[in-house]
Parts: structure tokens; C-alpha cells; sequence
């Protein structure tokens, strides 16, 4: 994937782990560790080689000029997905601590890293468990002081900032794209 954009669009200068995937859907005693498995996989260890790959390219360490890396987490990684898909808001703690230690890592090569941690956002994701669990959305947005779930946009624009000049002062912060749900 990395040599393809090398080749089709020169430097890379930004990187958005965006990839993700849901695991067992219950309790941890019902949990499929094959899926959690895989699930980390996708979820966590994702994140981790698509960064190698990128600073491998934007490192000034490894010769680049510098850059950006967002990594999207999930308000679960704050909440604990607890009952529900504990799994998954596990693997998303993990990217939270990803990102602060690489953050830390990268500093002084030019590249900053930083993080989003989306509330309830109407991705085909989130449709799908809200057609499986048709109280969740109601149960989230009361919990929510925004009152609404967000779109896709609204983490589209927050990466956009965390990958601009306009946010150069910093990394390894988690900036909580969740109406609210799961600000202190």
C-alpha cells in the first residue's frame, strides 16, 4: 500500500489510522477469542505497522521532512463498552496509548501524533449495531449533552485540523469528538 502511494503520490506527509472493526458482541464470558483476535488485529496492531511504514517515509530520523499521524479511537476506550463489547473499547484504549507514547517517540524526528476518540457517529458501523440493538442510540443520546449522534464529517474536519499546520503545537493529545458523552 505504502509503495503504491509512494509511487502514485509522492511523500507521504500524513497518515489517519481509520481502519477498525467491532468483536464479539456480549459479554466477556461469551466472548469468541478468534474474533477478538482478529479484532485486535485490525483494531490495534493496525495502527502500530501502517505508522511504522508511514515514519519509515516522514521521519526526519529516517530522512522525511516530517509530518502527521491521527489515530481514530472510540469514546469506548473511555467508557469501558462494558456488557456490550468490552473487546473492542479495549483495543481502542490501546491506540489511546499508542498514540501518546509514540507521540512522545516521534517528537523530536517532526512528527506529530495525535488522536480522536468519535462518540456515537452514524458510520455503517454504528448503523449496523443500532439496527441490532435498536435501544442503543436512544440509551447513548441521553447520555449525550448534545442530544444527536454525529456524522462522519465532523471526524473528517477534526482529522483535517490535527493534520494541519493550524494544530502545530500539538502531540499526543485525544480530542473527543462525542457531543459530550464522555467528557469529564
Amino acid at each position: 500500500m505504502f509503495n503504491t502511494v509512494d509511487r502514485q503520490l509522492g511523500p507521504v506527509s500524513g497518515l489517519v489510522n481509520n481502519a477498525g472493526t467491532m468483536g464479539s458482541q456480549g459479554r466477556v464470558e461469551d466472548l469468541d477469542a478468534e474474533r477478538s483476535r482478529r479484532l485486535f488485529e485490525v483494531n490495534t496492531l493496525g495502527p502500530f505497522l501502517c505508522s511504522k511504514e508511514a515514519l519509515l517515509r516522514m521521519s526526519k530520523r529516517c530522512g522525511g521532512s516530517g509530518g502527521a499521524i491521527v489515530n481514530i479511537s472510540s469514546a469506548a476506550a473511555k467508557h469501558g463498552g462494558g456488557g456490550s463489547y468490552i473487546d473492542y473499547a479495549a483495543s481502542k484504549g490501546a491506540v489511546d496509548t499508542f498514540t501518546i507514547g509514540l507521540a512522545k517517540e516521534q517528537a523530536a524526528d517532526g512528527v506529530r501524533v495525535n488522536c480522536i476518540r468519535p462518540g456515537a457517529i452514524l458510520t455503517e458501523i454504528t448503523r449496523a449495531w443500532m439496527e441490532a440493538h435498536p435501544d442503543y442510540l436512544e440509551s447513548v443520546m441521553s447520555r449525550t449533552p448534545l442530544g444527536h449522534p454525529g456524522e462522519e464529517i465532523d471526524i473528517a474536519r477534526a482529522a483535517l485540523f490535527l493534520l494541519s499546520d493550524q494544530s502545530k503545537y500539538m502531540t499526543g493529545a485525544i480530542l473527543d469528538v462525542s457531543g459530550g458523552w464522555v467528557t469529564p
